[in-house]
């Protein structure tokens, strides 16, 4: 069966990362679509049993007057989400969904940025994220935005920082605030790219970069068992 995962992508080296192995094993071919260029509408010749990901980046969810795209984008969600397939969101993405879903996004108290435990709920240890549980592993966060859980969805995991960190809607649309699908590997484009936001936040260099080769492993195997887990459940 031929079935494609489009995949909104804000920023060139904030991709699938480790997931794109995870997808792909299970059949799935992957487009990228690229925010601000790519039309969305070309979402409506997706299939059935396509699965939509929408990706991170460093832009607000609300920031539609600077981005006017974010507006046309946010609807083509809400439009794949009302059609009752899967879809997956990182970041940005479980931003852009809960806004889709009618939640509010708005700039969080505090930057989060750095490699964490995950606290799950008891609904996230009877989901595939108790492959996330932080007595398995720590995972990515980076991000000074927050959201309102949307109506209908349920709180799967929290941060100490932020209460906010993963939720589904069904078992079908699935969320999360922080960065499972990151590569370790690759994780010099990251220091590259958001230099300014490290630099402005104080945030070492030297510092992130070592959790990352402490922890990228450990999450890359627990990520690909969650995710996996979830495709294999649509």
């Amino acid at each position: 069966m031929s079935r494609t995962a489009w995949i909104i992508r804000h920023l060139a080296f904030e991709d699938l990362g480790t997931l794109a192995d995870v997808f792909m094993a299970r059949g799935y071919a992957l487009r990228y679509l690229e925010a601000g260029v790519d039309a969305p509408a070309v979402l409506a010749d997706a299939g059935i049993d396509d699965l939509l990901v929408v990706l991170g980046g460093p832009i607000g969810a609300y920031q539609t007057d600077r981005y006017p795209w974010l507006l046309t984008e946010t609807v083509a969600i809400a439009g794949w989400l009302d059609s009752g397939r899967a879809a997956l969101g990182i970041c940005l993405g479980a931003q852009l969904m809960a806004a889709a879903l009618g939640a509010r996004v708005y700039p969080g108290h505090a930057k989060e940025i750095g490699w964490a435990p995950l606290s799950l709920t008891e609904a996230g240890q009877a989901s595939p994220l108790r492959h996330l549980d932080g007595a398995l592993t720590s995972v990515l966060h980076w991000h000074g935005d927050t959201f309102d859980l949307p109506a209908n969805a349920e709180l799967l995991a929290s941060s100490t920082v932020y209460s906010h960190q993963a939720y589904r809607v069904g078992v079908r649309v699935l969320a999360f605030q922080c960065h499972p699908e990151i590569d370790a590997q690759r994780f010099e484009q990251w220091l590259i790219g958001h230099c300014d936001e490290l630099d402005a936040a104080g945030i070492g260099f030297g510092v992130l970069r070592a959790q990352t080769a402490a922890e990228g492993a450990r999450l890359r195997t627990q990520a690909a068992l969650c995710v996996g887990e979830w495709l294999d459940s649509l």
